[in-house]
């Protein structure tokens, strides 16, 4: 009986590391060359639900069947702006074409932009809601991702990726979330 748990209890944190390094939850964040359509098409689709069997318990399933559909990516402005890079339009147009492949046309999605704590609470939360709805106007204009299925929204400061080091690039990302989770 202990085995059996203590074998359980190693799939299911076995699990769980799995779904979030694939999902780019492990503090990853995409950039540059790592933003591949493939890359974010796997990294936004929803696990298929999960599948139940005699041997594991409901709950060891449904956290090992299921990941987080998101991704973090590195997606830069001009300093203390809203205003695209070359660069970020590059990444943006890999970006619209995996929202428009058949595996990810039926979701809709939210794009969150995070800031780091540098300044006022209030000028990163508005900096940050200001690059969310800048990236979802390239989307839309640049790459016909209806905007029916793109929601922007600034989480200013509050959660950063890497805490030790407030000024980290990681700090300041986009990051897409699956609304069907």
């Amino acid at each position: 009986m202990m085995i059996t748990m203590t074998l359980r209890s190693l799939v299911l944190l076995a699990g769980i590391a799995f779904s979030l390094a694939a999902s780019g939850q492990s503090g990853e964040v995409l950039k540059g060359e790592a933003i591949t359509e493939s890359a974010l098409v796997e990294a936004l689709t929803p696990s298929p639900a999960p599948v139940l069997t005699r041997s594991i318990d409901r709950n060891a399933a449904s956290a090992t069947a299921t990941k987080p559909a998101k991704a973090a990516l590195l997606i830069t402005f001009e300093t203390n702006a809203t205003v695209l890079t070359a660069d970020a339009k590059r990444e943006l147009d890999i970006v619209g074409r995996a929202l428009n492949t058949s595996r990810l046309t039926s979701f809709n999605f939210v794009i969150e932009g995070h800031a780091d704590p540098r300044g006022s609470a209030e000028r990163n939360l508005r900096l940050s809601e200001g690059r969310a709805e800048a990236v979802k106007q390239y989307l839309v204009q640049n790459q016909s991702v209806s905007a029916d299925r793109l929601q922007a929204v600034g989480k200013g400061d509050r959660e950063p990726m890497n805490a030790a080091n407030p000024a980290a690039p990681e700090n300041r990302r986009v990051t897409f979330v699956n609304m069907s989770q």
